[in-house]
C-alpha cells in the first residue's frame, strides 16, 4: 500500500465536498457561540466525535441531520466567508490542488443576506483561502458548486444563480438532498435552463436509489457528473468470463460520464460494510472514469489522503492507481479545457512523477 505522508505529498482533486460538510469542529463552536445556536457537545474534540458518530448511521436520512447544525451556524455573510477560506486552507494542507465546494445557498440565507450576497461571501473566502494557501507554499484552485435541494418545490433560481456567477467563482450546477421520493426530474425546468445557457451540472443519483436513479440523472436532465453513482454496480454481473456491463453501466463508460466516488461517506449511508466491500474496485476494473472524493471531511472524519489510503490498504492500489484516478478528477472538473491540461500538464503529472523519483 502507499503510505500516508506520500499521498498526502501527492497533487489531488477534489469534485464533491460539501462545504457545510467539511467545517471545524472550533469553528463550528466559534460559529454557534456568535448566534447563540445549541450544540450537542462544547469542545473541539467531543463536538468531531458526535458529528462521526451521529452520521455513522447506515442511512441517508440520519446522515443529513448532522448538517442541522452546520448550516444553523452558517447563515452570515461573515461565517460564510471563513468557512470558505477554510475550506481552502484544509484542502490545500491535504495536498489536493483543484477543488470544488458544493453548498446550497437557499438553505444558508438569514435576515439582511440575500442569495447573491451569500454567493460573493463564499467567493471572497475562496479568494483569501488560495492567497493565504499559496503563501504557505500550496498552491490550490477553489471554486464552488451552487447547489439546489431536490425535496423543494422550486429550484430554478437556483440554477439561474449558477449561470449568473459562472465567470466569478461559481463551477456548476448540482442538486442534492432525500432521494427517495424525490427524483431530480422533479426539476425538470431548472435543467433544461443550464442545457440552454450552456451550463456545467452534476447531479446526486445512485446513493440511496439505484440505477434508475442514474439513468434519469443522464437521460432526462442530461447530468455531467454523477454525484456519487455507486449503485451502477447494480448493473454489472461479475462471471466466470469476467465483468458484464448491463446496458446502462456500458453507456456510462463508453461516454466517460465521471463518477463521484465517495468510500467513507458511503459507508455511512449503508451502501457497504466496509471498504474492502465497497463497489468501487468492482467500477475501477470495469472501466469507469471513477472520481474519488470525501463529500462531508466532519461528518466522515477523513481527508482525501485518508480516502486513498483506506482503498490503497483494501485493493492493493499503487501510486499508478492513485495518478489515474486523480487524472479523472481533473479531466472531469467544471474548469475550462485549458486550464485543465494545464493543471494535468504542470501540476499532477509532474507531482507524480517526483514522487516516483523521490521513492
Amino acid at each position: 500500500m502507499v503510505d500516508i505522508h506520500t499521498l498526502r505529498a501527492a497533487p489531488k482533486v477534489a469534485l464533491h465536498d460539501h462545504l457545510d460538510g467539511g467545517l471545524r469542529p472550533q469553528s463550528v463552536i466559534d460559529l454557534a457561540a456568535e448566534v447563540g445556536h445549541e450544540l450537542p457537545a462544547a469542545d473541539a474534540e467531543s463536538l468531531g466525535d458526535w458529528f462521526f458518530e451521529a452520521a455513522d448511521s447506515g442511512t441517508l436520512v440520519r446522515y443529513l441531520e448532522t448538517f442541522d447544525h452546520t448550516i444553523a451556524v452558517t447563515r452570515t455573510a461573515s461565517a460564510l466567508h471563513r468557512v470558505a477560506k477554510e475550506f481552502v486552507e484544509d484542502q490545500a494542507a491535504d495536498g489536493v490542488v483543484y477543488a470544488e465546494a458544493r453548498w446550497a445557498p437557499a438553505q444558508h440565507v438569514g435576515p439582511g443576506l440575500g442569495l447573491g450576497e451569500a454567493i460573493e461571501a463564499v467567493r471572497d473566502g475562496l479568494a483569501e483561502g488560495m492567497q493565504t494557501a499559496a503563501e504557505a507554499g500550496h498552491d490550490i484552485i477553489a471554486r464552488q458548486i451552487i447547489t439546489g435541494m431536490r425535496q423543494h418545490v422550486d429550484v430554478l433560481d437556483i440554477a439561474d444563480l449558477a449561470v449568473r456567477y459562472r465567470d466569478d467563482s461559481v463551477a456548476g450546477f448540482d442538486i442534492a438532498g432525500l432521494e427517495d421520493g424525490f427524483p431530480p426530474s422533479r426539476h425538470q425546468r431548472s435543467f433544461d435552463r443550464l442545457r440552454a445557457a450552456n451550463a456545467r451540472f452534476t447531479v446526486h443519483a445512485g446513493e440511496a436509489h439505484g440505477v434508475r436513479s442514474i439513468w434519469e440523472a443522464v437521460h432526462l436532465c442530461g447530468a455531467q457528473r454523477i454525484g456519487h453513482g455507486v449503485r451502477l454496480v447494480d448493473d454489472i454481473s461479475e462471471t466466470a468470463d469476467g465483468l458484464q456491463l448491463g446496458r446502462m453501466a456500458a453507456y456510462i463508460r463508453d461516454l466517460r460520464i465521471p463518477l463521484e466516488v465517495c468510500p467513507s461517506s458511503n459507508l455511512q449511508t449503508g451502501i457497504a460494510p466496509s471498504i474492502a466491500e465497497h463497489p468501487i474496485d468492482v467500477l475501477v476494473r470495469a472501466g469507469m472514469r471513477v472520481t474519488v472524493s470525501c463529500d462531508n471531511r466532519l461528518m466522515s472524519r477523513t481527508s482525501l489522503s485518508r480516502e486513498f489510503s483506506l482503498l490503497s490498504e483494501a485493493f492493493g492500489y499503487d501510486l499508478d492507481t492513485i495518478e489515474w484516478i486523480t487524472l479523472n478528477s481533473a479531466k472531469s472538473a467544471f474548469l475550462p479545457h485549458d486550464q485543465r491540461l494545464a493543471l494535468i500538464n504542470e501540476v499532477i503529472k509532474p507531482g507524480y512523477a517526483r514522487l516516483r523519483t523521490a521513492g
